[in-house]
């Protein structure tokens, strides 16, 4: 019996390991999967090419949700033939806007002057990423400030720096052909259904675009029965399609 295909999973922005645990609870008996941050460099290319040095030898899939997306995305321009599959979740494969450029130097400015702190800018992150029937679930708003917390101030900036100066990856995902997810929440308006409509025209092969109801950003946490369902249908393809040659010991 051939063992499971090999995953990478990228975390987005104020996000740890903890955004994708919804999805461990998915059959994987045996299965290699390497969680990677992205708080720890200030560029998106520095940030792929340290999830790849995580990873093990031969083909594997990616899954990135946000600001992970982004780093995913570029894994796949650095290491296209080892790619067995892609998972993007809320994000987008073109570059940051110039609005969306200031407003995240505005938030780096704030919090080197001292005139805000992560927690306070966390605070109002809430309602814009989270659809109304979640944003007063007192769970869910703990979890996000205390992933925040985890990925700390220079963290924070770290990302915002990387997300503001990423390429436009939208030409990579011409260039893939494996089993690809793009999921998005129906209310998502931080990275709008819009963009992921619009990766999935651009992949080639086998493409399930997703759209949850009932969810804002934060899809995973949100919604998680529904993500893991279509989670595990895109994994089970990339698993029914690995070459027997790339999955023996």
């Amino acid at each position: 019996m051939q063992p499971p295909t090999p995953l990478l999973l990228l975390s987005g922005l104020m996000n740890d390991e903890r955004v994708w645990d919804p999805l461990r609870a998915l059959p994987a008996s045996g299965r290699t999967i390497v969680t990677v941050q992205t708080h720890s460099a200030d560029s998106i290319a520095a940030l792929a090419i340290a999830a790849l040095a995580q990873m093990p030898a031969g083909r594997f899939a990616v899954a990135g949700f946000s600001l992970g997306g982004y780093v995913a995305l570029e894994v796949c321009r650095q290491a296209r033939d080892r790619i067995a599959g892609i998972a993007l979740l809320n994000t987008g494969a073109r570059a940051d806007t110039a609005e969306s450029k200031q407003n995240r130097q505005r938030m780096i400015d704030a919090l080197g002057a001292g005139s805000a702190s992560l927690a306070q800018l966390t605070g109002t992150f809430a309602a814009r990423i989270l659809h109304p029937a979640h944003a007063a679930d007192p769970k869910l708003l703990e979890l996000l400030r205390d992933m925040a917390r985890a990925v700390g101030t220079e963290g924070f900036v770290r990302q915002q720096k990387a997300a503001m100066n990423r390429n436009d990856a939208r030409e990579v995902l011409g260039d893939l052909h494996c089993p690809a997810l793009v999921l998005c929440g129906r209310e998502d308006q931080t990275t709008p259904p819009a963009l992921s409509e619009e990766m999935a025209q651009l992949l080639r092969g086998d493409v399930e675009l997703v759209l949850v109801p009932e969810s804002g950003h934060m899809s995973t946490l949100e919604q998680p029965a529904a993500v893991a369902e279509a989670f595990g249908r895109w994994i089970g393809k990339v698993d029914a399609t690995l070459p027997r040659a790339d999955v023996t010991a």
